[in-house]
């Protein structure tokens, strides 16, 4: 069983391989592409917006039931790409570590220490053997009173930072130059654009046009700092428009 200089140095995750790598934590790379979804995150002037493909695996499921957007509290909101399990798992966390911090302090957590928070307990799962990293990647959404519109993303090794616009998923690379490409043309999206940017970027990476039902996607914003899901109707909306302009 030949297996080059990675022998054996994947079993544990505490161990470094000659290289200096962490092969589970690679690995769990490689799980978010697991679940074949890619999810979409952009920010504008006033409105931050995330976008992700809503794939029902079974047609006795109720559709209504199967999401990857979840409310953290009320102005924190993500789009979890990965594995399912994993993903509920950390959105349960997050809830918890948001509700604690209103019990201790008596405000609402920012976006900012949220992703923090839970950046540095992924990060601990990659130092101690007895637990695994996630297989699942977190961007987060929110419309904060000082700094405006935010969107984080947080990893499987624990590293997070801000963004302009970010993706996350097989299609990664791809969305990543689309929307680079378009935040260089123009970077103050107003909140329309913001949507828009975020459906079109799936739409163009995948080359499909899509029906309401198959995409899911949120909303923050300064008149609606609250995390909002749009409904069918509002996407379907957003999609004629997109249309209309191609």
């Amino acid at each position: 069983m030949a297996r080059g200089s990675s022998a054996g140095f994947d079993r544990h995750i505490t161990i470094f391989s000659p290289e200096g790598r962490l092969y589970q934590v690679e690995y769990a790379f490689k799980a978010i592409n697991q679940g074949g979804t890619t999810s979409v995150a952009v920010k504008g002037v006033d409105t931050a917006a995330c976008a992700t493909l809503k794939k029902v695996p079974d047609k006795l499921l109720d559709a209504s039931t199967v999401t990857n957007l979840y409310k953290l509290s009320e102005k924190i909101g993500c789009v979890m790409t990965g594995m399912m399990a994993d993903s509920r798992s950390q959105v349960q966390r997050a809830r918890y570590e948001a509700a604690n911090w209103k019990y201790k302090y008596g405000y609402d957590i920012n976006v900012d220490m949220l992703c923090k928070r839970m950046s540095d307990i992924s990060q601990v799962y990659t130092q101690n053997a007895e637990m695994r990293p996630l297989g699942t990647s977190m961007i987060m959404i929110a419309y904060d009173d000082e700094i405006g519109p935010c969107v984080f993303k947080t990893d499987p090794a624990g590293y997070y930072a801000s963004f302009k616009a970010c993706s996350v998923g097989t299609k990664q690379t791809e969305a990543n130059s689309f929307l680079e490409k378009k935040i260089k043309k123009k970077s103050d999206l107003n909140h329309e654009e913001t949507i828009q940017t975020a459906i079109n970027c799936l739409s163009t990476i995948l080359s499909a046009d899509f029906k309401p039902t198959e995409i899911e996607v949120a909303v923050v914003s300064k008149d609606k700092p609250n995390f909002h899901v749009l409904t069918e109707e509002e996407i379907d909306a957003h999609l004629t428009a997109i249309a209309e302009k191609d």
